[in-house]
């Protein structure tokens, strides 16, 4: 399964493991983040969950601090660590 689809599947499963729910049509690139329907406690556990799965988490790997606003760039961080790991 490509990074890509995982994190997807992930967060997905992170909503319903949250009784949260998407609060758009799709989960594409151009999702903001804080208007996807997980709040600060899903995207730890959606990151916390993503580590199991990958065995890395990008933002404590990172010097710097990093605040994606999109899907898009949540997965681009990962796709940039994973290819600097």
């Amino acid at each position: 399964m490509e990074l890509k689809q995982i994190i997807e599947k992930t967060f997905l499963d992170v909503l319903e493991q949250t009784d949260s729910k998407l609060l758009v049509d799709k989960l594409d690139n151009d999702v903001v983040l804080l208007e996807s329907g997980l709040d600060s406690l899903g995207f730890a556990i959606l990151v916390a969950t993503l580590e199991e799965e990958l065995d890395f988490d990008p933002f404590s790997m990172s010097d710097e601090v990093i605040y994606p606003s999109t899907f898009g760039e949540f997965i681009s961080i990962y796709e940039n660590m994973n290819q600097n790991k």
